[in-house]
């Protein structure tokens, strides 16, 4: 990612995480009128899964300029995903789901530019979970 890009995805993460409960609730909110199937995904106390969302996206938004120290986590959450039964199109919908979310959350604030920015974010790290999940499971299958 460009050095512009982060600074765009820092900018307006900041702007987010004073309200990171309430974005946390509208991004479950929108995944599961998305897609409602994904609801029974989840078995635990959402409020803490919320936090759990916000601190791995913080993580990541804090990592952009060097993503090989969290490569290997990024790629076992995609590998756990598989046993949740996360599917590669879940991946469209959670993408869906956290774009919507920032634009909720930061109104004006999320320009085309900021979107833009969180959209090749959201890729680059959902590519490396796909990839690490479902290679794996090709090898098992070979």
């Amino acid at each position: 990612m460009s050095p512009q890009k982060i600074a765009l995805v820092r900018n307006s993460w900041q702007q987010v995480l004073p309200i990171k409960d309430t974005a946390a609730q509208l991004f479950y909110g929108q995944l599961f009128e998305l897609d409602p199937s994904l609801r029974s995904m989840f078995k635990g106390d959402m409020t803490e899964q919320g936090r759990k969302l916000m601190a791995i996206i913080n993580t990541a938004v804090n990592s952009l300029d060097d993503l090989a120290p969290i490569l290997g986590a990024v790629e076992d959450m995609g590998r756990r995903h598989v046993e949740y039964g996360v599917t590669e199109a879940h991946y469209d919908t959670v993408g869906s789901a956290l774009i919507w979310t920032l634009e909720k959350g930061l109104g004006e604030q999320f320009t085309p530019a900021v979107k833009e920015a969180w959209v090749e974010t959201y890729t680059t790290l959902a590519s490396a979970m796909k990839q690490a999940a479902y290679a794996d499971n090709l090898k098992i299958q070979a």
